[in-house]
């Protein structure tokens, strides 16, 4: 990983720092969850913003395979990788870390961080990335919610199911069929481990999804 690209990395993370603390400046009487998750918001929206403008070709997302990074897909991967490390940090500081995040979020740091060494493989990250991250501002959407006092409402309700169902389509379905492309194509073997392992956090997340979904769908057909 050239000089350059750890310019990069520290310098945005320097930067989800700043934004972190701006926004806890802004909203000095909300919870430090809160703050992070509207920083965590803005980093899902530029990122797959980023992802869908590196894609060269929606009729096959993960084109060219194993095929040398462009500098464009290597700056989306640089902002999600410098985030991360900002929210881990950002977790252990707020002793809010489960071994679900930890796992979640080691296997994507290891998984972008071999891609910019490698310089390569990154039509196939910035397309998981681009997986990943489509649910994320409605997972986030609904947690910030219920801290303004919109719990058990028609709006929370609709931003329940709304994350339910983008992420099944993302995680369950463009998910397994990028993980398929990665292994298929000539990639650095520990990418491919990575790409399972993210699948793999994702079906599991799928499960207690699907557990959510049936308990709050349950409970409005009770409550009407």
């Amino acid at each position: 990983m050239g000089d350059s690209v750890m310019n990069w990395i520290i310098s945005a993370t320097i930067c989800w720092t700043a934004t972190f603390l701006l926004i806890r400046r802004i909203f000095p009487r909300r919870s430090f969850d809160f703050s992070n998750r509207l920083v965590s918001t803005i980093h899902a929206s530029l990122a797959v913003c980023l992802a869908s403008l590196s894609v060269q070709g929606w009729r096959c997302p993960v084109c060219p395979q194993a095929s040398e990074s462009s500098p464009l897909q290597m700056k989306t991967l640089v902002v999600t990788l410098s985030y991360l490390i900002y929210d881990l940090i950002c977790c252990l500081f707020h002793k809010q870390v489960n071994l679900e995040d930890v796992f979640h979020h080691t296997i994507s740091i290891v998984g972008i961080g071999a891609g910019l060494a490698y310089q390569k493989s990154a039509s196939e990250l910035v397309a998981a990335l681009w997986v990943s991250e489509i649910s994320s501002p409605l997972l986030h959407v609904r947690k910030l919610l219920k801290e303004l006092g919109y719990r058990d409402t028609d709006l929370n309700f609709v931003a329940d199911i709304s994350f339910a169902l983008v992420f099944t389509f993302g995680r369950m379905i463009a998910g397994p069929y990028v993980t398929f492309e990665t292994w298929m194509a000539d990639n650095p073997l520990l990418i491919k481990i990575m790409a399972m392992g993210l699948q793999l956090v994702s079906t599991f997340w799928f499960y207690k999804i699907v557990r959510m979904a049936r308990y709050k769908l349950a409970k409005r057909m009770k409550s009407k």
